[in-house]
């Protein structure tokens, strides 16, 4: 959800998976210190908000590449994730943060909490984008920021905006990766970038910005997911799986620029 937000603003996000290990591993040390799990959990996720207003600040106040600015955090945040874990991986046997992971019935089905939070925030997400002044700022920004800026849009605010959202949903993005795994690692997440960016773009999202949504990216999410598990369940190398995720990238921004020729 996340990286559709940045993508339909024509930026590009590298940094995801590092902002969203960022808070599973500051969630998991405070607890495992003795810290209240809730405030834990909160600092936790405002530091990765905080990771994304940073992003946003200097792609927005300084107009650096968003490619250059996310690469930046990703290095100085697998440097300092390292550093905050003193190198390794570390159990988070906590009931409060391991809660997304818990199972509810609903009719027929048995869905975890986790993935209840996680089309809340598809459902709060494309409202905004579809139904708000606010969504519709975004689009335009992406299809042409200075014509945007000249209609009246305050771009540099926007794009503040969208970014720190994007770091407020990384942050609950850990959470929901707590209650998978109890496990807080900083190499974790590693292929997170390209995972992301594959469903977006498979999903319809343009990487020039300005056109799609996150129906499609869901669905794109959804096509990587299987894709990935189906792999694994048939033993493959998990190299391979990262060799047809570029692949699949490739050939998805192929059709997306013949597809804007055309038009």
């Amino acid at each position: 959800i996340g990286q559709t937000l940045v993508i339909l603003t024509a930026g590009i996000d590298l940094a995801v998976g590092a902002i969203c290990v960022l808070g599973t591993i500051v969630a998991g040390k405070l607890v495992n210190l003795g810290y209240d799990p809730v405030l834990s959990m909160g600092f936790a996720i405002l530091l990765c908000t905080a990771a994304g207003l940073a992003a946003g600040g200097l792609v927005s106040g300084l107009r650096l590449p968003p490619f250059i600015v996310t690469l930046g955090i990703l290095g100085i945040l697998t440097a300092a994730l390292r550093l905050i874990s003193e190198g390794g991986a570390f159990p988070v046997r906590d009931p409060f943060l391991a809660w997304t992971g818990n199972t509810m019935k609903l009719g027929g089905f048995v869905l975890t909490y986790g993935v209840l939070i996680m089309f809340t925030l598809y459902a709060v997400v494309w409202y905004l984008l579809n139904q708000t002044k606010w969504g519709r700022h975004t689009y335009a920004i992406g299809n042409n920021a200075e014509a945007a800026r000249l209609v009246g849009i305050p771009v540099r605010r926007h794009l503040l905006s969208v970014y720190v959202l994007a770091g407020l949903i990384y942050g609950i993005a850990a959470w929901l990766a707590l209650g998978r795994i109890p496990n807080a690692d900083p190499n974790a997440m590693q292929s997170a970038n390209l995972d992301s960016i594959t469903a977006v773009v498979i999903g319809g999202t343009s990487l020039f910005g300005g056109r799609g949504g996150l129906i499609g990216t869901l669905i794109g999410a959804l096509i990587v997911g299987v894709l990935r598990n189906g792999l694994t369940l048939a033993g493959i190398d998990p190299l391979w799986q990262d060799l047809v995720t570029g692949i699949l990238v490739i050939i998805a921004v192929a059709l997306d620029q013949m597809s804007r020729r055309k038009s």
